[in-house]
């Protein structure tokens, strides 16, 4: 099973962004035991802080292309992962875009969130990810990638 996890604006600054949010650890840290505990799992990681490289790693994923196969054959959903895990950072609460794309897929996104975003300003109360998504996790730290990929898993495997 292929998982990408995407995250997006000031996810690159974890572990020195408002730590008493965030907390201390890095995400590439973070990746380190991800990739420890799922060894099953091919985890791919990308991080951006523009829109529309999100968009089109969602695309990629979701779709792939013809130079994309993997050993020849054509992923089955059609894409070049099983399972998206997405933190779309502060696009959550603006991106029509980022919506679209995920409609646009049939790969499963769950979307994550390391903070509580319904205890934080108001603006961070509507999510344009969440009604595309299969599923949302929100306000377990970097816990909730890990909640993510059981999640896929547990769906994958019917």
């Amino acid at each position: 099973m292929k998982i990408l996890i995407i995250n997006g604006p000031n996810l690159n600054l974890l572990g020195r962004r408002e730590p008493g949010i965030y907390g201390a650890e890095t995400f590439e840290k973070f990746l380190e035991q991800l990739r420890a505990a799922y060894p099953q799992v091919e985890i791919e990681y990308f991080q951006s802080n523009i829109e529309g490289e999100i968009v089109d790693r969602l695309h990629q994923a979701g779709f792939g292309s013809e130079a994309n196969l993997r050993d020849g054959v054509a992923h089955p959903n059609g894409g070049l992962a099983d399972g998206i895990v997405l933190n779309a950072g502060a696009y959550t609460h603006t991106s029509v875009a980022i919506h679209d794309a995920i409609r646009a897929i049939k790969t499963p996104v769950i979307e994550v969130h390391i903070s509580n975003v319904h205890q934080r300003e108001e603006f961070r109360h509507h999510s344009y990810i969440s009604p595309a998504a299969a599923g949302i996790i929100v306000g377990f730290g970097l816990d909730g990638y890990r909640l993510a990929i059981e999640g896929l898993l547990r769906k994958s495997n019917g």
